[in-house]
């Protein structure tokens, strides 16, 4: 589907998921008012451009440009993946957050705030050959974005603040249940990822990391879904691997049982050479003192802000535990041991996530911000604060607490 702009060059939309007759009444239109717009025989009043913009999750400004991209982000993401096209509430959400995405560059742009003081970091490795290959680079990926980071070998704070720190939005959705999180590279937008909100909180912080894993190794996709089932894909299973390697690192681990009195060999050799002779020295640890316990992994899934059964992969790939003691702990965790050892040590499950649902904070602080500037009208940030959720009464709160309504007295700008 291609619409245009009297006096302005052709710029496309390509959409088959949605039909003319759809378009014309999202829009409020005749399908033949619709034809007209297409053949470029209508004028397009500028709340009509709005409502497309909104549509499409593009920039405004970018119906008159003069040159076009056919290759619209959510188009690449609904042409991969028609069954998500296929949800209404889901696409809704999808396209609030993309119109949240450009109102928040708008500020950025309003306020002169440079986007490269917090350049996001790409490793583009080359395409995983086998799942081998793909944990590995998911591995490696994990360490070298920590070292960049310097994260070193502690827990993860808060994630969506981090990937927000980095220049991603964020956001929590209800999506179906199969869908565990999406990523969105808009090449004129920051990208977004989009979690899950109706999975727990542990899964949430997994599917953080999982899409961050896509964002710094596949940027030149313009949408990826995230699928637990998807076991064949090796770029999923590259990003699964950098989630549970960003989430715990190695080094972290080993630290970590060690600190428990854990994760020493039952034997261990040494030898000296004293230029003369070779001495050699044996230590063994007492029996089943290093064996991890259902209590040890309870303390190691709450320090790294993971679930039960995450950790316990990942004390097995790091050959932590045997196969054996691996088969033992999951079932004592399914049987429901492992969630009353936590409530007993004082250690719920983490929900530091649950009510971060967007980047809300600083967008309407930027929004604040533009306002005292005399950036943008009164009706302009409530009708910001609307697209996160914030009534007219708020707004008005927040200028009161924020001391903007008196600077609004003295503003050669009467509002």
């Amino acid at each position: 589907m291609l619409f245009c702009v009297p006096g302005a060059r052709v710029h496309g939309f390509r959409l088959p998921w949605m039909t003319q007759q759809e378009v014309a009444r999202r829009l409020g239109l005749s399908r033949s008012a619709i034809v007209q717009i297409e053949a470029g025989n209508r004028d397009v009043s500028s709340l009509e451009l709005k409502r497309l913009a909104y549509l499409f999750g593009r920039d405004i400004r970018e119906f008159v440009a003069e040159s076009c991209d056919e290759q619209d982000t959510l188009d690449a993401l609904f042409r991969a993946h028609p069954d998500v096209a296929e949800q209404p509430q889901v696409v809704k959400k999808l396209r609030e957050c993309m119109a949240l995405g450009r109102e928040l560059m708008n500020l950025e742009r309003l306020l002169g705030i440079d986007r490269d003081i917090t350049p996001l970091a790409t490793y583009p490795p080359s395409m995983p050959q086998n799942r081998w290959d793909a944990i590995q680079q998911g591995e490696r990926l994990a360490e070298a974005e920590r070292c960049r980071l310097g994260l070193g070998t502690a827990p993860l704070p808060d994630l969506p603040a981090l990937l927000e720190m980095q220049g991603v939005r964020t956001a929590l959705v209800d999506l179906p249940a199969s869908v565990s999180g999406l990523t969105l590279n808009d090449r004129d937008a920051a990208p977004l990822v989009i979690v899950n909100r109706i999975h727990p909180p542990l899964r949430r912080r997994f599917s953080f990391a999982h899409e961050y894993g896509h964002i710094i190794a596949d940027r030149e996709r313009l949408g990826l879904v995230n699928r637990p089932l998807k076991h064949d894909d090796l770029v999923e299973v590259r990003a699964n691997s950098f989630a549970a390697s960003f989430l715990m690192p190695h080094k972290g681990v080993q630290r970590f049982i060690a600190w428990l009195g854990k994760g020493k060999p039952s034997r261990a050799y040494a030898k000296i050479f004293d230029e003369q002779e070779v001495l050699s020295a044996e230590g063994r640890t007492e029996p089943g003192s290093q064996d991890v316990q259902l209590y040890d992994l309870v303390q190691m899934a709450h320090h790294f802000g993971t679930s039960r059964i995450s950790a316990l992969y990942r004390l097995r790939n790091l050959r932590l535990v045997t196969e054996r003691e691996f088969d033992r702990l999951k079932a004592l965790d399914e049987s429901g041991k492992g969630r009353q050892i936590a409530d007993l040590l004082g250690l719920p499950e983490s929900d530091q996530e649950a009510a971060r649902g967007t980047f809300q904070h600083r967008f309407l602080g930027l929004a604040l911000e533009a306002y005292r500037r005399d950036k943008i009208a009164p009706s302009k940030l409530k009708a910001l604060a609307a697209m996160v959720e914030l009534s007219p009464a708020d707004v008005d709160r927040l200028i009161e607490c924020s001391g903007l309504d008196e600077d609004a007295a003295v503003s050669p700008h009467a509002r």
